[in-house]
């Protein structure tokens, strides 16, 4: 497994990904804006073949008025079923924050779950230690409950 910077040649690997995992989807030009405007955010997890097996699509929060902190934020990360188990979440949250806190000086990182992702919401709070800072109703398409949820990133950047 190799985890790398994603390019814009990975981005039908990444759609491809999201598609078979993930009920919600993105157009190719939303996956386009997030790696030309934040290109050192979004990775993937490619196996032996360099097919893409995994990916996390991250930015930098636009919409920060005098009173918040600049902060990174999560719109998706997906890993194919058979490559489960073995880290790759873990290791692409990891790189994104990284990269968050060193690049753009993130003072934290945030992310929606839907309520009823307990493999997701596993990984976040035990692996990760994000907090849930509160439920947003309806947050997804088919009206499922989200979890917004946060994580200091403030040890990275001193």
């Amino acid at each position: 497994m190799n985890i790398r910077p994603a390019r814009v040649d990975d981005l039908t690997g990444m759609q491809a990904c999201n598609l078979q995992n993930l009920p919600e989807n993105y157009t190719m030009k939303y996956y386009m804006y997030h790696l030309l405007t934040w290109p050192q955010l979004s990775y993937v997890a490619e196996d032996n073949k360099g097919r893409i097996v995994g990916y996390i699509l991250a930015k930098m929060e636009e919409d920060v008025d005098d009173s918040e902190e600049q902060h990174g934020h999560v719109t998706s990360i997906s890993v194919l079923r058979s490559y489960r188990r073995l880290g790759l979440a873990k290791k692409l949250m990891v790189q994104s924050q990284e990269a968050m806190a060193t690049a753009y000086r993130a003072a934290y990182v945030s992310l929606h779950v839907r309520k009823s992702n307990r493999a997701a919401l596993g990984l976040y709070r035990d692996t990760l230690g994000f907090t849930v800072k509160d439920i947003e109703k309806k947050y997804y398409a088919d009206g499922e409950d989200a979890y917004a949820m946060r994580l200091s990133l403030k040890h990275l950047t001193r």
